[in-house]
């Protein structure tokens, strides 16, 4: 739950109140995605980029194993150096390289909306730059936002002259509804058959737990990033006296003396949740990057990419 903003229902209902606020097409903005790409590279391990190495067997490049030789087999693919040295026919198998799907499921729940839907702008901006690398690395990319429920999809694009499409698509997000990780994660499994990369854009202020929704994507054989989005102003410690918390998901309110022994509770339990993100993340081999608000996007891209093995 977003303990502050989220309770109190610092809404702020205008016609356009969680909706993205920064503008994907600005010409600074599109000059970053662009520099971005070229600081890019290859890499094996991490946010992967096009083309990558799968286990399957086939015709590649790359020797991966042998297998012997039945009738009807390519006589071209015989190991000649083994049939000289043992006498056996055995075939020589390669690796297989496919494009890596990138699927980015972004949280559009209204905890997202807090703060003039500042977590929701940062999410779509590295969402947007991340996407970039990824098309003009020959990946296919897919946009689905989530919130009780699917609620929108961006089907599988590939070439980087899909990005426009991309950047149309993030920018017309809004948040809205309530945050229902499992359920959503569930339906968008069934939507897509082709496993690949899920990075996850999410404050993770899921009331079932976020650790349900991992497991989905962990569970169906997707692997699983997580960006977890966070905004030090949703725990402002300046709030006193009696106040009345509403949910701003939910609607549901309570009555709460702000003391400082409450306020120091506060900050205990959003320690705690935090380490066990960690610790959940870690202990499953799950990458996991807190993404600050106020940072600039591409300063959070690089540093995720670099932390990924993508840049060097």
């Amino acid at each position: 739950m977003d303990l502050i903003d989220r309770l109190l229902g610092r809404k702020r209902r205008t016609p356009e109140s969680g909706a993205v606020t920064v503008d994907l097409f600005d010409e600074e903005f599109l000059r970053k995605l662009s520099t971005l790409a070229l600081m890019s590279r290859r890499a094996v391990s991490g946010f992967r980029r096009g083309e990558r190495r799968s286990k399957k067997r086939g015709s590649g490049v790359e020797f991966a194993d042998h297998r012997a030789y039945v009738a009807g087999d390519d006589i071209r693919f015989l190991d000649v150096g083994v049939y000289q040295r043992f006498g056996k026919l055995l075939l020589r198998l390669f690796e297989v390289e496919e494009d890596l799907s990138i699927y980015f499921l972004i949280d559009t729940s209204l905890s997202m909306a807090t703060q003039g839907s500042a977590k929701l702008n940062q999410a779509v901006q590295v969402a947007a730059a991340l996407a970039y690398v990824g098309l003009s690395g020959l990946d296919r990319v897919s946009v689905t936002t989530l919130g009780e429920k699917v609620s929108g999809r961006l089907p599988p694009t590939r070439g980087k002259q899909r990005v426009f499409h991309v950047l149309k698509f993030l920018s017309q997000i809004k948040a809205e509804g309530r945050t229902q990780l499992a359920p959503a994660l569930k339906s968008f499994i069934a939507q897509n058959k082709r496993r690949g990369m899920a990075v996850l854009l999410s404050d993770l202020f899921d009331p079932e737990g976020f650790e349900a929704g991992i497991n989905v994507l962990r569970f169906n054989k997707f692997d699983p990033v997580v960006l977890q989005l966070v905004d030090e102003r949703d725990f402002d410690g300046r709030l006193t006296g009696d106040l009345r918390l509403v949910d701003i998901e939910t609607g549901d309110s309570r009555e709460v003396s702000m003391t400082p022994q409450v306020e120091k509770k506060l900050s205990l339990e959003t320690a705690n949740r935090q380490r066990a993100i960690e610790k959940f993340c870690a202990s499953r081999g799950v990458p996991h990057f807190v993404v600050d608000v106020r940072k600039p996007f591409d300063e959070v891209v690089l540093s995720v990419l670099r932390a990924g093995g993508l840049l060097q």
